[in-house]
């Protein structure tokens, strides 16, 4: 331990403070720290109050992230610019893992259930949401197929595909959140994410727009993810930019332009170009795979 912090949360190695970082939103004051050996970084004074700040403002891009706004894509599913990201997700899975009808699909931290519902459009009948808190009700109402925290254990095994996308850096203990994922997940079974890559802002990271301390908590190099996945029982590979990412990051940057539903001008864009160039820079695609470990057996992509 160092400069009062504790070991990380990861590896158990030795942390030291970075800065501080105010919230616009809350006023708060929080202490970033990093990991010396993993490189993990992380909000050190977490505001754990969920119930405030998850909440209906947080879902309606009133909250401590004003480029979300969860309700209004329940509501515009045909409009949303998050059905870029639906469909990126779907087709990088699909690269991974064969999918079809009888793929169990878990979208963990699903929030008000777009995922799934994209996906049981495209045919996948057994694609499934987990969430808690504030959005439950909301996909109760819209007759969204989820499981809450006390029916995991009776899924335990069952899932040859579960997606957690944006859902890593909210979570105070990520290797902990990985292993109840890891639970879930069949044998040889898939974990694809998505959560930000702070290997391009390591000299810079109070700089980083991704750095929201109210809800941000944990930030990730690929090496650090890899460290973390191992930890929870996976296997990790790297597939890089491929089919799917150049829509994942289409939707990232209409996302960063405070843009909420399609238009014709970002339409004509040559996507393909742009989202390539994008992910050599920054590299949205670099963060790892996971496979559910099977004993004495290389997983797929190893």
């Amino acid at each position: 331990m160092a400069d009062g912090l504790d070991p990380c949360r990861i590896c158990g190695g030795v942390t030291t403070e970075v800065g501080r970082k105010r919230s616009a939103y809350s006023g708060r004051d929080y202490r970033i720290g990093r990991c010396q050996e993993c490189s993990f970084a992380f909000v050190c004074n977490p505001w754990l109050d969920y119930g405030v700040i998850y909440g209906d403002d947080y879902y309606r891009g009133r909250g401590a992230d004003p480029l979300v706004n969860y309700v209004y894509e329940a509501n515009h599913t045909d409009l949303t610019i998050r059905q870029y990201e639906w469909r990126g997700v779907w087709r990088a899975v699909s690269q991974l893992v064969s999918v079809g009808d009888s793929t169990r699909w878990l979208d963990y931290g699903c929030g008000v259930g777009g995922l799934v519902e994209f996906l049981r459009r495209q045919g996948l009948g057994r694609a499934f949401g987990f969430e808690q808190g504030w959005s439950v009700a909301r996909l109760i109402e819209r007759g969204i197929p989820h499981f809450g925290p006390d029916d995991l254990a009776a899924h335990a095994g069952t899932f040859d595909v579960v997606t957690a996308i944006e859902v890593l850096e909210h979570a105070v203990d990520p290797v902990e959140e990985l292993r109840r994922i890891r639970a879930l997940l069949a044998p040889g079974g898939v974990l694809f994410l998505t959560t930000g890559n702070s290997s391009p802002y390591r000299d810079r990271l109070l700089d980083w727009a991704y750095v929201m301390p109210d809800v941000h908590v944990s930030f990730f190099e690929p090496s650090t993810l890899d460290v973390a996945l191992e930890r929870a029982g996976f296997d990790a590979s790297f597939p890089g930019y491929g089919p799917g990412w150049d829509d994942i990051i289409r939707f990232k940057v209409l996302k960063s332009l405070r843009r909420q539903h399609v238009t014709w001008w970002e339409r004509v864009l040559p996507w393909p170009a742009i989202s390539r160039l994008i992910d050599r820079r920054l590299g949205v695609s670099a963060q790892p795979v996971g496979w559910a470990r099977v004993s004495g057996a290389a997983q797929p992509g190893t």
